[in-house]
């Protein structure tokens, strides 16, 4: 794994003051030159061997409700993309915890970590545990449902509540979808920059509609590629790519207890390997989340459909106001 940092440091040390994005900075692997929109707390532990650093928002509302919202991020993203989310449900009296997943945002990067849903979901349950906090309501976008999922069907005691928006893991990918190993899904991420994640985003997430206050979230995913230490981002993106593709949750949804909001965006089509799919009739019935958000409904006990037709992968970027109001609906 050494020789993967060592062959690219020289690279990027050299082209580390180039900026990344226009006149914004590069940013370091752990975005300490980025500032988030509240406060970010660490939780210090170890895990598989290793000292760790768990960053985290812990907003309170003015006026408490007594209850407590934490909200997970995307494979694509990390807990800054909630600010208007975190504005929403503090202003309801909700308490709102955010997390950064090890190996995304501000938190702890490092080679040779086995990332698993399993991990993730304990990680989050640690800074839980820290907070004395024992009851959520528990939302998950992206990524972040799968980890979420996991929560609910480990830590059942743990989670009142569900919502999953746009979660990915609604079909199991590797049944058609060929397998990339972890080394080609570095290879990938190596030569990922802004321009090609905004291509990426653009078609899948936004219908080709881009607004420019997009370009945070791509700044966000791509400051860092000039950073010298870029290359850990690099094999983390490729483990967890790597997880979400080998560890299915689709099969476990009926063991969920929580009362459940599914807020589902019915342009998206979002579908990992996609693109791998040689057969053309079986790719076009991928990431149809217009069908999947209904099968999903139905597999998931006491649970709720949300569809919000127009709308893609981030309802909660994307129409805000229409993401909100049911969310905050099923929470009352």
């Amino acid at each position: 794994m050494r020789k993967y940092i060592s062959l690219f440091l020289f690279t990027f040390l050299i082209s580390s003051v180039v900026s990344a994005q226009g006149d914004k900075p590069v940013l370091d692997i752990n975005l300490s030159n980025y500032q988030y929109p509240y406060e970010v707390q660490y939780l210090d532990f170890e895990s598989q061997g290793k000292s760790l650093k768990m960053a985290f928002m812990d907003v309170h509302p003015s006026n408490r409700n007594g209850k407590t919202v934490v909200l997970l991020h995307g494979k694509n993203f990390n807990g800054a993309y909630w600010k208007t989310t975190i504005e929403a449900l503090t202003k309801e009296g909700y308490r709102v915890i955010v997390p950064d997943q090890i190996g995304f945002g501000k938190s702890t990067k490092l080679v040779g970590y086995q990332f698993t849903f399993q991990q993730l979901a304990f990680n989050t349950k640690a800074v839980l545990d820290k907070l004395q906090i024992d009851k959520i309501y528990l939302l998950g976008h992206s990524m972040g449902g799968m980890v979420a999922t996991r929560f609910a069907l480990m830590y059942p005691e743990t989670v009142e509540k569900l919502i999953l928006e746009n979660p990915i893991g609604l079909e199991d990918w590797k049944l058609v979808v060929p397998y990339s190993t972890i080394d080609e899904n570095y290879q990938t991420e190596l030569k990922t920059n802004y321009e090609t994640a905004k291509e990426y985003q653009s078609r899948f997430y936004y219908d080709n509609k881009w607004k420019p206050e997009y370009d945070e979230w791509v700044y966000l995913l791509t400051g860092w590629i000039k950073d010298p230490q870029y290359p850990v981002v690099a094999m983390n993106n490729a483990q967890t790519s790597d997880m979400i593709f080998t560890q299915p949750v689709v099969y476990e949804f009926k063991n969920i207890k929580a009362p459940t909001l599914l807020i589902i965006g019915t342009r998206d089509r979002t579908a990992i390997g996609k693109d791998k799919v040689k057969d053309e009739d079986i790719k076009e019935k991928m990431g149809l989340y217009q069908n999947l958000g209904k099968e999903t409904r139905d597999k998931i006990p006491n649970s709720t459909l949300v569809e919000l037709d127009n709308v893609g992968h981030l309802p909660h970027i994307e129409a805000f106001d229409r993401f909100i109001n049911p969310l905050i609906d099923f929470l009352k």
